[in-house]
């Protein structure tokens, strides 16, 4: 198995998804594109996991290293290659697929809950995720949102947003941060009056939340 993780910022790094893939002594290699880093051949790599980052899809010409991160993601789909976009990397999945990525009508930033559609239920991989009513509680930050891609499977909506997650042949993505590790936690929300208060809810809730990351993890890289 071996893996290629594009990062589009330095404070939004691969975390849980690192760590599985060093505990399974899997070969993998992280590209820092936000930071010029060139994106290699995917010749040779059976994964491509793009993170997440403050800036939008519709901002290419302010950031035009996002269109080469759309490029590798449109190869890797042509290689076969399994593909798990996070956040923003999800929006640039939906928009490789044809689909417009636009601001949304709101925010969710913290734990919020979302809820799995029939098919995201069934789904052997997206299930891992879930609690036994079909709901679970998920790290978000984001505004944008987009179109649901045709031939794309939605497995879960939330109140604010229909498209939390989607399932496109073997490949995913997911509007949230399955991810995140207590320290990105404490990182991202450290310029907060609230961050105790955050901390709190996250020890709480995070020990499950990581459980379960770690099931969607060996469920994804199979091989």
């Amino acid at each position: 198995m071996r893996a290629l993780i594009i990062k589009n910022t330095p404070l939004e790094g691969p975390g849980t998804i690192e760590e599985f893939l060093k505990e399974n002594e899997a070969s993998y290699k992280i590209v820092e594109a936000g930071l010029g880093e060139e994106i290699p051949s995917l010749e040779g790599y059976d994964y491509l996991v793009v993170l997440g980052g403050p800036m939008g899809v519709y901002e290419m010409d302010k950031y035009p290293f996002l269109k080469k991160v759309a490029l590798a993601m449109e190869d890797a789909l042509k290689r076969g290659l399994k593909v798990l976009g996070i956040c923003l990397g999800a929006q640039l999945f939906a928009h490789v697929l044809g689909c417009r990525v636009y601001p949304g009508n709101a925010k969710e930033i913290g734990w919020c809950e979302i809820e799995a559609t029939p098919e995201g239920m069934k789904d052997e991989v997206f299930k891992t995720l879930l609690d036994p009513s079909g709901k679970a509680m998920v790290f978000q930050w984001h505004g944008d949102t987009y179109d649901l891609p045709s031939g794309a499977v939605r497995l879960a909506s939330s109140g604010l947003f229909q498209e939390q997650a989607f399932r496109y042949e073997d490949s995913f993505a997911l509007q949230f941060h399955i991810e995140v590790t207590m320290d990105m936690i404490r990182d991202w929300f450290s310029d907060s009056d609230n961050l105790n208060l955050i901390l709190e809810k996250a020890e709480k809730l995070y020990p499950s939340y990581r459980s379960k990351a770690d099931l969607f993890y060996r469920s994804f890289f199979k091989n």
